[in-house]
């Protein structure tokens, strides 16, 4: 019998969504505990067959970015809110496999509430508690978990239980409510208490898979880099001074004596939605807006054929956040599934700006755009900050005004557009980039123009501005048609 020891198939082959630094490794200090945990929930739910249903719920804390590594369903929550959000989640997909995965300074602090009323309704979802005793990610600040005495950079004296109380007990406060199915404390130190920390994760998965209710496991885990020692030296620590304060053990075990619960899908009607969305919407409240445009696959002429990921970039100020969410507004106008994902530096104006949008005819997974069909460049910066993100055969438009070199890529087809020289000559530099909207929908043809146009004659603001934009627009798809100008 051959036995073959490779990655767990839940973890991507290569971490491409770590962007421009090494994609075979991971962000974590030599030494962490979180790589340790992080392979044996990828090799749980590799040996449960789940992957494809695994949904798993990141926080805030060193472990913000799980999702660079789990090949599975991804979802960031608020500091803290991860039981609420896996609620959630779980209760709308109950045949997902819903994992909260939170640090102490997340969990049992800022979301103490909402992990102990999530453990009190007993949801069906697993939680992975990685203590460390310190906020790692933000420089080595004192959390709940930290020991009496502890040296960190908020107690440098060390913790004063008279000052900032006593370390909290997670697996025991929790064990005290009726709920909870299953509850462990494990750490990732030694040899042995990883093979028992491997089969506790395994417990808490299986737990959630077979319907008996909120599963629970505490690691405690090493932290060479807050702890200032070296990775050999906090693992004595750990198994010496933390788990005299936090005993490893289980503290409850249930999943034997429980029935299985398999709850129906929360559902909330369409009705619903648009009421609570547009609440005096048709001059009375609950009114339901005008039935949308049918969805793609019928017949529609504005039918979506292929999916448009874009990545749109500038300076802050150039519009193009608005230049993203006029298209994602005029693709669901049109039936599609759209999301536009906006993120802009802390100036107003003269920062960068950018933005996600996916137009896709099938429902959208991440709002994120990894691998753009076009990018929309108004600025040298952006353009050469989101240029190795266009995917083989994608389509470049940069602001030739104000871009004089064109694109490096020879594998994407680059479109100079002089956006803002156009829209100098049409009164405004500020519709520049409603020019670069309309060479966009040159080389998509999609949305239509005219839903497009609808769109902006019905903005608010000024009308002059309005015939302006869609002015703009047009002279866009000229510049950029397949065909010429």
């Amino acid at each position: 019998m051959t036995r073959v020891f490779a990655k767990p198939r839940a973890f991507y082959d290569v971490f491409e969504r770590r962007g421009g630094q090494d994609p075979e490794s991971t962000h974590y200090c030599p030494g962490c505990g979180h790589g340790t945990l992080h392979k044996l929930i990828a090799e749980a739910v590799d040996d449960l067959g789940i992957r494809d249903r695994t949904i798993l719920v990141s926080p805030v804390g060193c472990a913000v970015f799980a999702y660079y590594y789990f090949d599975v369903g991804n979802v960031q929550a608020a500091h803290g809110r991860a039981p609420a959000v896996a609620t959630g989640l779980k209760r709308v997909r109950p045949g997902a496999i819903v994992i909260a995965y939170q640090g102490d300074g997340d969990l049992a602090a800022i979301g103490l509430n909402n992990i102990v009323q999530a453990a009190n309704r007993g949801e069906l979802i697993t939680v992975f508690f990685v203590n460390n005793a310190l906020y790692g990610m933000t420089g080595g600040q004192m959390a709940p978990t930290t020991l009496i005495g502890q040296r960190t950079t908020t107690t440098p004296l060390g913790r004063n239980p008279e000052n900032e109380g006593y370390p909290l007990a997670m697996c025991e406060l929790l064990a005290s409510l009726r709920a909870p199915a299953y509850i462990e404390r494990v750490a990732v130190g030694a040899p042995k208490q990883i093979m028992r920390a491997r089969k506790a994760v395994r417990r808490a998965l299986e737990c959630q898979v077979e319907g008996k209710g909120f599963a629970f496991v505490e690691c405690l885990a090493q932290c060479p880099t807050g702890w200032k020692m070296t990775p050999e030296e906090s693992v004595r620590w750990m198994m010496e001074a933390m788990t005299p304060v936090f005993p490893l053990g289980v503290f409850r075990d249930e999943i034997g004596e429980r029935l299985p619960r398999h709850p129906a899908p929360v559902t909330i009607s369409a009705d619903r939605v648009r009421a609570a969305v547009h609440p005096t919407e048709g001059g009375h409240a609950g009114a339901a807006p005008a039935p949308a445009t049918p969805h793609p696959g019928c017949g529609h002429p504005g039918h979506l054929e292929t999916e448009i990921r874009l990545k749109a970039a500038g300076f802050g100020g150039q519009g193009i956040l608005y230049l993203g969410e006029t298209l994602a507004i005029a693709g669901m106008r049109e039936g599609d599934q759209v999301s536009w994902l906006p993120s802009y530096g802390p100036e107003m104006r003269g920062g960068t700006a950018h933005c996600n949008v996916i137009l896709s005819s099938q429902p959208i997974g991440s709002p994120l755009v990894e691998r753009a069909t076009h990018l929309v460049a108004m600025n040298r910066p952006s353009l050469d900050r989101f240029l190795p993100e266009v995917a083989s055969g994608g389509a470049i438009l940069y602001d030739s005004s104000l871009i004089e070199t064109a694109p490096s890529r020879k594998d994407a087809i680059a479109i100079p557009v002089p956006a803002t020289k156009v829209a100098d000559r049409l009164g405004s530099a500020r519709v520049a980039n409603m020019v670069m909207l309309g060479a966009l929908l040159a080389r998509t043809s999609h949305p239509r123009l005219q839903t497009v146009i609808d769109l902006l004659a019905e903005a608010g603001g000024k009308p002059e501005l309005a015939q302006l934009n869609q002015k703009a627009v047009t002279a866009g798809i000229e510049l950029a048609s397949p065909e010429g100008p």
